[in-house]
């Protein structure tokens, strides 16, 4: 809130040498349309006048009052995040009456969207019942609302409306559960609502290209709760919006009001009441203290009720339940690794091969100093394919078309991943750096090697100590199950997941920060036998785990050698008896 407070400061300061202005008439017009016409219909509130609370008047103000300089709005999207219950809901809902017949655009169309039908009927049934309700200051026997004088025309009836009109203006509001369901839409104003809901991005994207078409002063107003990290798209236009009203990117055109609790206030937030507001500003206003308090008195007695109470109330974006390492200690980790900068540190890579075309994942992990100190160095490459990408981000819940637009992904021509891309990018690493050798998972590892050898690339199998050496890139089998093997130096998958644990625990590792290596953390399920040997559980993940296979098969292999032992007779002779 803090940020987005201080960015209004500033650019009352300085906007208008980028051509903006602040129309304090404006804002005050578009503030009052809601006490004036709008009636509360739920909670402590119902039935008085929809009177904003201070935070809803800052972003009503704020999307409304800021022009450009050829006298339309300045911003053309919003983003809304709080904590659960403070009414989000309600002020979009009555932002969408306001821009579909009383903003002075004619045949304006307004769409209510969500990730299914049901959730877009949450906010547009809150819109429905506005134009039903009595309206402000009107008796109970003087019953006059926006649809019984004529103001607006309501079809359907009782909880079936879908859509509502605006005769006057030849306007209309409705609810969407994706694009598909109407043909060539003309947005003046798209209201999404629960955005950490979404598994794509691609119905936003649809509707967000609509928006860019129109011309004017269109609006797209996105709300939602903090999104869990494998809530992807939730996540990135979250982080978006943070850089933005924070001043690490520059965009007009974008609004953001993010209302979380501070860093400091984390680890002690169920005892601080203090801090609630921070996330919660319509708290004890028009959401009782005492909601928040039973909510935290359970997520005390239960790890999954805490993880989902620091999120959705205050705004802490922890994993999801099962996340493999404490949220803080994984972001604690994430850094940038700047691959020219290890040239000349030895250097292990993991490779984890998909089986047709999900995603194939290649790691490096270079073994260097930080501070004084030892420090790994870990940066991750992905494959896919571009034939049925868009399919499969759906199946996933990941955005893999736009990571491959951002270069976050190498997405190949073809149905299945051939890998000599693949094998060219080991072979780049190979030599440019110290690498050591190749740790891999032993599915489609002979399909790997066939294709090295089609782009000249030799590389050979490490079968043991006591078998010959090959010619070219040494490649050591990584198994990948609870089975603990007792050979000295042998890579093994509870050895790998404890000292990449180790090394995070204790600040010695820095993972080369991607949204798409975030996707993988939060996916992954650790398994265990009974005598707690550890591995990933591909079974039981919620998603693509390979960066992790392949990150943990790297730090593996960082701390495996696998030097053979001088053998003793070499030193002495033999011993005659």
């Amino acid at each position: 809130m803090t940020a987005s407070c201080q960015r209004h400061l500033r650019d009352l300061d300085e906007g208008s040498a980028r051509g903006l202005s602040f129309d304090v008439g404006k804002a005050k017009h578009h503030c009052g349309f809601f006490p004036a016409v709008l009636t509360v219909t739920e909670g402590i509130a119902e039935g008085k006048p929809f009177h904003l609370l201070p935070w809803h008047g800052f972003v009503v103000a704020s999307l409304f009052g800021w022009l450009r300089s050829n006298g339309l709005r300045r911003y053309r999207m919003a983003w809304l995040e709080t904590g659960k219950g403070q009414a989000k809901s309600p002020l979009m809902a009555g932002i969408g009456i306001d821009m579909m017949g009383y903003a002075g655009k004619e045949r304006s169309e307004v769409y209510a969207i969500a990730g299914d039908k049901d959730q877009a009927n949450v906010l547009f049934k809150d819109a429905v019942a506005m134009c039903r309700a009595n309206l402000p200051d009107r008796d109970e026997d003087e019953f006059e609302s926006l649809e019984s004088r004529g103001d607006v025309v309501i079809r359907g009836t009782g909880d079936n409306a879908w859509r509502i009109e605006h005769p006057e203006t030849s306007s209309k509001f409705q609810s969407m559960a994706s694009v598909d369901s109407i043909s060539g839409p003309r947005p003046y104003a798209v209201l999404a609502d629960e955005i950490h809901e979404f598994k794509t991005a691609y119905s936003l994207q649809i509707w967000k290209a609509a928006i860019d078409k129109m011309s004017g002063d269109p609006l797209m107003v996105l709300g939602t709760n903090t999104p869990a990290i494998n809530q992807i798209v939730g996540t990135e236009y979250s982080e978006l919006f943070q850089k933005v009203v924070t001043g690490q990117a520059d965009d007009d055109s974008l609004f953001g009001f993010i209302a979380r609790v501070d860093e400091k206030d984390r680890e002690t937030i169920f005892d601080n009441e203090h801090a609630w507001a921070k996330a919660l500003p319509a708290l004890d206003v028009t959401y009782p203290i005492d909601n928040v308090r039973k909510r935290v008195n359970t997520a005390r007695l239960m790890l999954s009720e805490a993880l989902s109470t620091k999120r959705l109330y205050f705004g802490i974006p922890v994993g999801t339940e099962g996340f493999w390492t404490t949220q803080e200690a994984w972001d604690s980790c994430q850094g940038v690794v700047d691959e020219a900068a290890m040239v000349g540190l030895p250097c292990w890579l993991g490779l984890d091969l998909s089986k047709k075309n999900d995603l194939t994942a290649l790691s490096a992990c270079w073994r260097g100093e930080k501070a004084g100190k030892p420090h790994l160095f870990v940066k991750t490459w992905y494959f896919t394919t571009k034939a049925g990408i868009h399919d499969r981000s759906r199946d996933d819940n990941a955005p893999y078309a736009d990571w491959a637009e951002k270069k976050l992904i190498e997405a190949v021509p073809g149905a299945t991943i051939d890998y000599e891309f693949v094998g060219a990018k080991v072979k780049a690493l190979d030599d440019k750096h110290e690498v050591q050798f190749l740790a891999f998972d032993a599915a489609k590892i002979g399909d790997f090697i066939d294709a090295c050898g089609r782009i000249d690339f030799p590389t050979w199998r490490f079968e043991g100590p006591e078998e010959p050496e090959g010619t070219g890139l040494k490649l050591v089998s990584h198994g990948q199950g609870t089975r603990l093997v007792f050979v000295e130096r042998a890579l093994c998958m509870p050895k790998s997941i404890e000292k990449l644990e180790d090394a995070i625990l204790d600040g010695a590792i820095t993972i080369d920060a991607s949204p798409v290596t975030t996707m993988c953390a939060s996916n992954a399920i650790i398994t265990a036998d009974p005598m707690n040997n550890r591995a990933f559980d591909k079974k039981r993940s919620r998603g693509r785990i390979d960066g992790m296979i392949s990150i943990a098969e790297a730090t593996g292999a960082a701390h495996n050698e696998f030097v053979a032992p001088a053998s003793v007779y070499r030193e002495r002779g033999a011993l005659v008896l």
